[in-house]
């Protein structure tokens, strides 16, 4: 199998338990891309992306929000889809008032608000994807006409749980999905990861038969399921080691993705080199 470009989640599989890059893992990425593109796909911010780029000293593609807005390597946009504010404003309320055990942040382009940048769970994500929120609740002002790109749910486990639930039922023009146990992200219907892929697979001039797609979490199945080499993290939920092609042979802290593009893309088994 020929593969000409490579997808990859961030949190949970190219990232350490503290939700930072691998910097061992760069030298080998940086080998990676100049061979093949290595699009980063991932719920978090396009700068949350970024700062996981940074430290392994690659550039590239990236699919922020997962999907919901898709970058090229020069950072210009070729896909975006938002929240209409009237909705979001819908939503935001519906929170406060019925999800009162779940912190929101609202991601829009560029931006992170949330109502409380004192509270715990958000100096803890601030601290996960080196990005700082900033304190506002006013939607309108900071987005304006553009809308939101996603809301970003922050609980325990049971309350997200029934975030996730009680949000799809009531919203079905929403995508709803958790990415891992304490978040739940929420964007427009037809926000996934797998159009990202088809977005930046025409952008490269290749097919879904030429790309490796590697996750870990619910809102990786479906990007999983769009290629036919994908590869479950052994670190992952059941639910989508099962759907996977392939488990990886090494989870996150492992290198799992760096050492499996290693043997695809640049032919060398770990520890050759």
């Amino acid at each position: 199998m020929s593969i000409r470009i490579a997808f990859s989640d961030v949190d949970g599989t190219i990232v350490d338990t503290d939700h930072h890059a691998l910097p061992a893992d760069g030298p080998t990425l940086r080998r990676v891309t100049q061979r093949i593109p290595l699009c980063l796909v991932s719920g978090r911010s396009p700068e949350g992306i970024h700062s996981v780029q940074r430290a392994l000293g690659i550039t590239g593609p990236i699919a922020a929000f997962s999907g919901a807005y898709v970058l090229d390597e020069k950072g210009d946009e070729l896909y975006s889809k938002t929240i209409p504010l009237d909705l979001a404003l819908e939503v935001k309320a519906y929170l406060e008032s019925d999800l009162p055990n779940v912190v929101a942040g609202t991601y829009g382009f560029h931006k992170w608000i949330v109502d409380d940048a004192r509270d715990a769970r958000v100096l803890q994500e601030e601290y996960f994807v080196q990005t700082r929120a900033t304190q506002s609740r006013d939607l309108k002002g900071t987005f304006g006409k553009r809308g939101i790109h996603k809301f970003l749910l922050m609980g325990e486990p049971d309350a997200i749980l029934s975030a996730e639930s009680t949000l799809g039922a009531r919203y079905p023009e929403l995508t709803v999905v958790r990415s891992n146990d304490v978040l739940c992200e929420v964007m427009a219907a037809g926000v996934s990861k797998s159009h990202a892929v088809d977005v930046l697979c025409h952008h490269f001039g290749a097919s879904r038969g030429e790309a490796v797609a590697f996750g870990d979490g619910p809102n990786d199945l479906d990007m999983l399921l769009a290629v036919d080499e994908s590869y479950a993290m052994p670190n992952g939920e059941p639910s989508v080691r099962e759907a996977a092609a392939h488990v990886c042979e090494w989870s996150n802290l492992e290198s799992g993705v760096a050492k499996t593009l290693a043997r695809l893309v640049l032919g060398e088994e770990p520890g050759e080199r």
